[in-house]
This record gives C-alpha cells, structure tokens and sequence, in this order.
C-alpha cells in the first residue's frame, strides 16, 4: 500500500527495454512507479483515486493513436505530462505548444537530464496549479461579500441580467425578495458591531438552507438581502418570505450569553422579462412599504397599501384647532 504523501509515476511503455532503463531510476528517492503496456490501461490509471504525480509516455505506445491519447491524458489529469522519444519532431513541439504535453524526453538523454526535467516539469505544474488556485480565489473575493459570504450588490445584479435573459427566452418567472432586519443600528449598539457581524453571518446562513441550488442569495446593503428566486411566481415568493420571517429571523440567535430574536420587513416584485433594475426598484419600493407599515410585514410590489389616514395634532399656533397632514 503506498502512502497518500509518496509521490506516485505513472510510467506507460511496452519496450522492456525503456522499462528497464527508466523504472530504476524513477524509484531513485523512495517514489512509486506503475507501469502500464497500453493506452487504454494507462487512462484508466490516470482515472484512479490515487492520481499520479508525474506521467511518462512512450510515443510508440500501443493503442489509441499518441495526439489522442495525449488529449484524454490532459483532460483527465492535472499531474505534468512528459512524452519519451527518440526525436524532438514538429508534431512534438506543436503539442508542446499546445499545452498537451509539458516536455519531450529523449531516450538517448543521460539520467542528470531526465532528474533535471522531471524536477523542473513538476514544479512548473505545480506553480501553474497555485497559479490558477489564486487566479479562482481573487474572481471569488470580487463577487462574494466578504463578511457574509453571499453575493455582492454588483455580482447579484450582474446575474440578475443573466437570470432574466434566461427566463425571457423560456417566458418563465422570476420573483425577487428584498428583506432587511429591524432597528439593526439598535443591535449594533446594544451588541456592537462584532456581534451584529456574527448575526448577519447566521441570518445568511439560515437563508440560505431554505433556498434552492439555483436561487440566488446576496448582500445590498449593511443588514438588507436580496433573493433571486426563477420559476418562481409571486405567490411561491410570498410563501419564502413567511418562511424566512418564521424560520429565520423569529428563531432567536445566540450571541453571547444572549438569546436574540430579531424582526425583519420584506419587499417582493416580480420580473415579468423586465431590466432588473426596474424589478430591484420595485422590490425596494415594495420594502419601504413593508417598514412603514411595522415589524415583520410582506409587502408585494403591485399591491400598493391604502394611503394611511391623515395624522391630526394641535399646532402651537392653531388656536386649539385640529389640523391634518
């Protein structure tokens, strides 16, 4: 049984005598070698839960034509791929060039050069696999809010649009929901703000658990979040929007050695295929409403509330008279 953390090289090569050359010296440092005869054996092995570090393939192995192999061989692993001759053909280069192959190694060459090739073919891919692990991470940190881990205002909206193309052409719904928590600037004051912090963070986690692979979740604002919800009609969104009033927010949070219950007002608008834009304005409209109205109100964009009825007072120069705003 090898162990996880011994390097393991794949070897694919029907010429004994190439075998005979090469596996002694690869095992040179305690590294492992399987040596396969064919192209179909060795893309099975590279298939293996143990991927190899490090694939050596002969040019005149049989089976599969080599470009072919070579190809399935990219696609299939992420370990340098180095192809042994006996020349350094056109062909050989173009696939070098292509990124199909790492490095020719000639069958002539003298074991100093084939540890020199190795050595340098493995840490160029490993540099490479850094690389692109960075590259991921930096496309991540743009489009997730670093606090909550949920969408930023710009990701979100971006694919918003990518969203309401999608359900244009297959004239499909698309609801959104636009909730934020009530009297947070009272918490953070109460609690601070690392504490709040760590209340935005659960709130984005309990919402996210009520949602589907293909929702999508997002941070406007300091204690707001939006919900892009496709196939989804308005009622189905009023339906989440309750869900999240009970199972979210009304489910107090420890923070501390308290128990904290917070309240939310939540605004729902339906796409109908137009800019996203429009729809978040209505959303957002449809959120203003909901505060006006108190705690823990839904409001639905479309379903504007009765004007509220005019606030009589006494003004101090009215002389005793009731007027109205």
């Amino acid at each position: 049984m090898c162990d996880s953390a011994t390097p393991l090289f794949l070897l694919a090569s029907a010429d004994p005598d190439l075998l005979a050359l090469v596996e002694p010296f690869l095992l040179i440092g305690g590294s492992q070698v399987k040596v396969v005869l064919s192209a179909e054996v060795a893309l099975a092995a590279m298939k293996e839960p143990k991927a190899p570090d490090l694939i050596l393939i002969d040019a005149a192995l049989p089976g599969v034509p080599i470009a072919r192999l070579l190809a399935a061989a990219r696609a299939d692993a992420e370990a340098p791929i180095l192809l042994i001759s006996g020349s350094i053909t056109q062909e050989w280069a173009d696939l070098q060039a292509a990124g199909a192959i790492d490095d020719v190694l000639l069958r002539s060459a003298e074991p100093a050069h084939w540890q020199f090739e190795i050595n340098r073919a493995r840490r160029n891919r490993q540099m490479a696999v850094e690389l692109e692990r960075l590259r991921e991470a930096e496309v991540r940190d743009a489009q997730v809010d670093r606090l909550t881990g949920v969408y930023n205002r710009e990701t979100i909206l971006t694919m918003l649009f990518r969203e309401t193309d999608r359900v244009q052409r297959a004239n499909s719904p698309l609801s959104l929901v636009l909730f934020d928590i009530d009297d947070f600037g009272y918490w953070n004051s109460r609690l601070g703000m690392e504490a709040c912090d760590k209340l935005l963070c659960q709130v984005a986690r309990r919402t996210g658990s009520l949602l589907r692979s293909y929702d999508l979740l997002g941070r406007p604002g300091k204690d707001e979040f939006l919900i892009a919800l496709p196939n989804c009609a308005t009622a189905c969104a009023m339906a989440l929007a309750e869900r999240l009033r009970c199972e979210v927010l009304a489910v107090p949070f420890q923070v501390g050695h308290e128990s904290i219950r917070l309240s939310g007002c939540y605004g729902i608008a339906a796409s109908h295929g137009r800019t996203p834009v429009v729809v978040l304005r209505e959303a957002e409209k449809a959120l203003e409403w909901a505060r006006a109205a108190g705690p823990e109100t839904i409001q639905c964009f479309g379903n504007a509330p009765d004007p509220a009825p005019p606030v009589s007072r006494l003004s101090s120069d009215s002389g005793g008279e009731l007027l109205g705003w």
